[in-house]
């Protein structure tokens, strides 16, 4: 057998020097065309006008067939050049081989593990865990998704550096209820993302719960939460919850979401997974998941928003699912914001609710209240509350109530403003009511105090009796803040927030 040794850099240089021998011939041919194509007769008869288009002919020729000549040049030094590189490439890899095959292979004795490369994925539908990634650097494999009736492998965690792998997504379970996705993979221990987590399996009865997002290490991001139930479908009674999100690096990174909640069928939808945990010492904590919507009774409620660490933002909760009956989903909580400083996540808005006939009422999913500050910062605004639908005569449908503003931050921040109420919306002959106002935020030590939300809108044939929230007081130096609307007829205006003790004026009565 025989063998071919290459050098590259050789080749390389070649295919540099044939270049510039074929940009040298190009010149000489450009130089030459405007003497040799159209050659001047010596003299203006017959015999002279032939000869020099005979030359002219001749010197066309020769730069068509140089034009070719040149194109095969070019194309041959292309070749040449992208040949060096495929050499180079493949001595890199056989000299990284010839060095790492053997730390690696001690290493995977002696610990079961390799030290540098990615780890395995798993194969689709054995539900096993991915492989770890090496001890140094590498990202973790992906758990293989369930076969029937099992659940998703976990993720690989990553070495000091990489990503962990995705958890794989749960299997489904014939008449059962669906299996739960798979765990996402820790993030590198020094830097590297966690892995997400799978998506839980479909069922006949409940789907499975989505997996949890894997946590970052010192810095990094948490993966995000799966989603309940494969497709979001569990076809008869409830919805798979979704995972959690993962925590942020322990140093600085952002949470991960939480996974949505899976669709749920003549009972309830899958709550939304809560969102992961900022960094000790920065980033911004994950949102919570959307709350499954439901085809019967009470849809899902969102994840809440996760807490930051001394600085940043609390995450925003999630929102309800929408009930095609009765319930709403309520709205995910909004996340404390950092302990030193950082604002409180927003509430999450309350799901739909709809009814279809004269014997159901219809109530939108509540607002979730916002995330207090910690001691300088912002409180959440609460969530918006659901909306109520009635589309049959003599059915009444009520929009949800909104969530509470959120404390300001101990030392300076102003209150979160109260959510507004759901508005309560019905077709003719049916009654619709706007759901009551959250209550504002309660002030730091200086700062105002949040505004009462409104009372939603009610429908045509409402009679407005719903009650606007109350303003957050100040404490020290600071204004109330004002009171909620009342509803247009019968309802009660929110009550101000009290001024600050030192220096401040109360807010104003809801209208």
């Amino acid at each position: 057998m025989s063998f071919l040794l290459v050098a590259p850099d050789a080749v390389a240089a070649a295919a540099s020097d044939l270049a510039q021998v074929g940009s040298m011939f190009s010149a000489a041919n450009s130089a030459a065309a405007t003497r040799t194509t159209a050659v001047l007769a010596a003299g203006a008869d017959e015999i002279s006008t032939a000869i020099s288009a005979l030359f002219g002919l001749h010197g066309q020729s020769y730069q068509a067939l140089s034009a070719q000549a040149e194109a095969f040049h070019a194309q041959f030094v292309q070749a040449l050049s992208g040949n060096a590189g495929l050499y180079a490439s493949a001595e890199a890899a056989t000299a990284q081989s010839i060095v790492l095959d053997p730390l690696n292979s001690l290493s995977v004795l002696l610990t079961g593990r390799a030290l540098i490369g990615n780890g395995a994925n798993a194969a689709p539908g054995s539900g096993l865990a991915g492989g770890a990634g090496g001890w140094l650097i590498g990202d973790g494999g992906n758990g293989g998704s369930g076969g029937l009736a099992q659940q998703g492998g976990n993720g690989g965690a990553a070495g000091l550096f990489g990503t962990g792998g995705a958890g794989g997504a749960g299997g489904s379970n014939g008449l059962n209820n669906g299996t739960n996705g798979g765990s996402g993979g820790t993030g590198g221990l020094l830097y590297g993302a966690g892995g997400a987590g799978g998506a839980g399996g479909a069922g006949f009865a409940n789907g499975g719960n989505g997996g949890n997002g894997g946590h970052a290490g010192l810095l990094g991001n948490g993966g995000a939460g799966g989603a309940g139930g494969l497709g979001n479908a569990g076809l008869l009674i409830g919805g798979g919850n979704g995972g959690q999100g993962g925590a942020g690096g322990i140093l600085f990174g952002n949470g991960g979401a939480g996974g949505a909640g899976g669709l749920g069928g003549v009972l309830v939808g899958g709550a939304g997974g809560d969102g992961g945990n900022a960094g000790l010492f920065g980033g911004t904590a994950g949102a919570g998941g959307a709350g499954g919507d439901s085809l019967g009774d009470a849809a899902g409620a969102g994840g809440n928003g996760g807490q930051a660490g001394l600085f940043g933002s609390g995450g925003a909760g999630g929102t309800g699912g929408t009930s095609s009956v009765s319930q709403g989903g309520a709205g995910g909580d909004g996340g404390r914001g950092g302990l030193i400083s950082g604002s409180g996540g927003a509430g999450g808005t309350g799901g739909e609710a709809n009814v279809l006939t004269n014997i159901d009422t219809a109530t939108g999913g509540a607002g979730g209240n916002g995330g207090a500050a910690g001691l300088f910062g912002l409180g959440g605004a609460g969530g918006t509350g659901g909306v109520g639908y009635a589309d049959t005569l003599g059915a009444i449908a009520t929009g949800g109530t909104g969530g509470a503003g959120g404390a300001g931050g101990a030392l300076i921040g102003n209150g979160g403003i109260g959510g507004t109420g759901g508005a309560g919306f019905v077709a003719a002959g049916a009654t619709g009511e706007g759901g009551n106002g959250g209550n504002g935020g309660k002030a730091g030590l200086i700062g105002n105090g949040g505004s009462g939300g409104s009372v939603g809108m009610p429908g045509p044939n409402g009679i407005g009796s719903g009650t606007g929230g109350n303003g957050g007081d100040a404490q020290l130096i600071g204004n109330g803040g004002n009171g909620g609307n009342a509803g247009a007829l019968f309802g009660n205006p929110g009550n101000p927030g009290g001024g600050g003790l030192l220096f401040g004026e109360s807010g104003q009565p809801g209208l």
